[in-house]
């Protein structure tokens, strides 16, 4: 279940959503070349704007969490980081 954005928090809303997926790809909900949300869908479930959806991504991206694949989108990769 998606926890909801913290406004007040000093962690920005890009960094709570990655944060939130990050755990659900460590926790399997998300297995290995599986296609993460879409930044609409992110942007629905957790009501926020397009930036913060797609910066989320790239937070993920940046960890090796997940991999672009252009025009198709972010997927889990076949190994995690340790």
């Amino acid at each position: 279940m998606v926890q909801p954005i913290d406004r007040d928090s000093a962690i920005p809303p890009y960094r709570q959503v990655a944060a939130q997926l990050a755990e659900s790809i460590r926790a399997g909900k998300y297995e290995p070349g599986r296609r993460l949300p879409a930044v609409p869908d992110i942007m629905h479930e957790w009501g926020v704007a397009k930036t913060t959806a797609a910066k989320a991504l790239q937070v993920l991206a940046s960890q090796g969490l997940a991999e672009l694949t252009y025009g198709m989108g972010y997927y889990v990769p076949e190994r995690l980081p340790e």
